[in-house]
């Protein structure tokens, strides 16, 4: 499967904005955003500004969810896809799927540092849905699922450095953490007031329905 191999802080500057790709790093100094480059996008001609037109605009709403999630053009058009056959907004039903995916979930949990982190910490076999090991990075959370972390020292330690190391992080009301046990269980499904992601999913709409 293809992925993105680049630097995760063009990203930011591309869209001019901190997308919190690297966790807390991003909150430090050594965020490009915070320096010089954060009026500045990437590449050579980064520094010519034009104005946006009605597409370019559309363009990078759904560029920014595309990056907020690490996901690739071919898996965004297949959630798309999925969100029009499902009833109700369909620029809803998209963030709420994207936001159902286990790698976030795992983020939001805070037993990783970054989403990237998060699809490593799967990839390798250290997170549990259910009692079985799920090492797909895309699966779709449901309520009453129970994530857990894998019964071995080498799994528990680094999800609980990452507990302790950012204490102040906030789960939200969806999920269900017991840090102790280091497990969790989906509560509900989220909503829009869930997701924090600074996006017009409308824009988003317009764009992929052209």
């Amino acid at each position: 499967m293809g992925r993105y191999i680049g630097s995760s802080c063009k990203h930011c500057r591309r869209e001019g904005m901190k997308l919190m790709l690297k966790g807390t790093r991003c909150e430090t100094a050594k965020c490009p955003i915070e320096k010089k480059q954060k009026n500045l996008a990437p590449g050579m001609h980064g520094w010519r500004k034009g104005r946006n037109s009605e597409y370019g605009v559309r363009l990078r709403e759904k560029q920014k969810v595309k990056r907020f999630y690490g996901i690739l053009e071919r898996q965004f058009t297949r959630y798309f896809e999925e969100a029009e056959r499902m009833s109700g907004n369909t620029g809803q039903n998209l963030l709420q799927l994207l936001e159902r995916r286990l790698d976030n979930v795992v983020y939001k949990l805070n037993f990783a540092a970054s989403r990237k982190t998060a699809r490593q910490l799967i990839t390798h076999g250290h997170i549990y849905v259910k009692g079985r090991k799920m090492d797909v990075n895309d699966y779709s959370v449901n309520i009453g699922d129970k994530i857990t972390v894998k019964n071995s020292e080498r799994s528990t330690k680094r999800v609980k450095q990452q507990l302790e190391g950012n204490p102040n992080f906030a789960t939200q009301s969806w999920l269900q953490l017991d840090a102790a046990r280091q497990e969790a269980t989906v509560v509900a499904l989220p909503t829009r007031e869930d997701i924090q992601i600074p996006v017009e999913e409308q824009l988003v709409v317009e764009f992929c329905s052209r």
